[in-house]
């Protein structure tokens, strides 16, 4: 087996290697909330609302973090490869820590405003229209 055929089997083609961690988080996300919760999502923008309200709900039943901090983690990510899906925005990791680019240069935290949202301070919705929209200036 090639290194280029050991790099498709492990990274989808065209995607860079800072992708790898993320992608695979959200698609855990989307398959324990389909298995677990009957939640399908569809990484499009409205399906944010539906994983604000989730996290929203766990933050009410006063669920300790470190019982959702993974999924929080595969929910921000989940929600980066939306903004990634809709604007052609990058993965980007330094020191553990994965951001999306954007086009127009922007940087964008998914994973942290997941858990802002936790402590009801962040929305994943808002945090995709604002990256998928025009910069403010």
């Amino acid at each position: 087996m090639t290194s280029a055929t050991t790099r498709q089997t492990t990274q989808p083609p065209g995607r860079p290697q800072a992708a790898a961690k993320p992608v695979r988080w959200a698609a855990d996300a989307v398959a324990t909330l389909r298995e677990g919760a009957r939640l399908r999502l569809d990484y499009s923008a409205q399906s944010l609302w539906r994983v604000d309200r989730l996290i929203d709900d766990l933050r009410r039943e006063d669920t300790p973090y470190a019982a959702v901090q993974t999924m929080l983690r595969g929910l921000g990510a989940y929600a980066g490869e939306v903004i990634v899906r809709q604007t052609g925005a990058e993965w980007w990791a330094t020191g553990g820590d994965h951001w999306i680019r954007t086009p127009d240069g922007r940087l964008w935290d998914p994973v942290d405003e997941a858990r802002r949202c936790f402590t009801g301070h962040g929305s994943l919705r808002l945090l995709c229209r604002d990256a998928t929209g025009p910069a403010r200036r």
